[in-house]
């Protein structure tokens, strides 16, 4: 009977106690790693448009983007979409003066936790855009904002995942922003994309576990301020 040997280096890993825990902690720091870019920058197929996922793609919203332009922006110019995880509400006076602008957009969104898997929805899911047409080039950067899971509250603010539908809305609202500050159109934005998420009555979510509110500019703080307004 013929009998596999273990190879010499594997038995003296396994032998050294120290080895073992150096290169376990090397691996789990490894697989924390790969969690944190898949979590930013995951580009896998396209989410049906009424699934909920939870997944953060990229590559949905630049897609979408790029069919959305031709038919919403009927201009000559080049626009393009980036993202910047980063990005703050506050421009500089110069910055103004180029001609940058900001739109915030409140969307529904889904969420999962890294750590436990848990699953939550918000329709209070704040979006950034800075956008500015210099020449014939525009050019728009984004920000989702993330949440922390209840459960865990370990200070990781997971990024949500969103429908084909609701990247198109808030797409096309966007794109009615820039149709008026960029073009002068009188758009009627109000209504435009109009998916019916303002219509969504759901609970005020923590602030100590929104992203948003922690930069305060989440649109929950806006909602709030109007129905203080209406009480008025």
């Amino acid at each position: 009977m013929e009998i596999e040997t273990v190879p010499v280096s594997f038995v003296f890993l396994i032998s050294d106690a120290a080895a073992v825990d150096k290169y376990g902690d090397s691996l789990r720091s490894d697989i924390r790693k790969s969690t944190i870019v898949s979590s930013h920058c995951k580009s896998i197929s396209s989410p049906n448009r009424m699934s909920r996922p939870t997944d953060w793609v990229p590559s949905l919203w630049m897609e979408t983007f790029q069919n959305l332009l031709a038919d919403e922006l009927e201009y000559e110019d080049r626009w393009n979409l980036n993202f910047g995880y980063q990005l703050t509400n506050d421009l500089t006076n110069n910055e103004r003066k180029k001609g940058w602008k900001i739109f915030i957009e409140c969307v529904h969104g889904n969420f999962q936790c890294s750590s436990c898997r848990k699953t939550w929805s918000s329709a209070r899911v704040t979006l950034l855009f800075r956008y500015i047409l210099r020449g014939t080039r525009g050019s728009v950067t984004m920000r989702p904002f993330g949440q922390i899971c209840r459960s865990c509250q370990d200070d990781q603010f997971e990024l949500p995942g969103f429908s084909e539908e609701h990247v198109e809305n808030a797409l096309l609202r966007l794109f009615a922003k820039i149709r008026k500050n960029c073009y002068g159109e009188d758009t009627g934005e109000d209504h435009v994309g109009d998916s019916g998420d303002s219509e969504v009555k759901t609970k005020p979510h923590e602030k100590a576990l929104c992203q948003a509110c922690r930069d305060g500019i989440c649109c929950q703080d806006e909602e709030e301020e109007e129905e203080d307004d209406d009480d008025n």
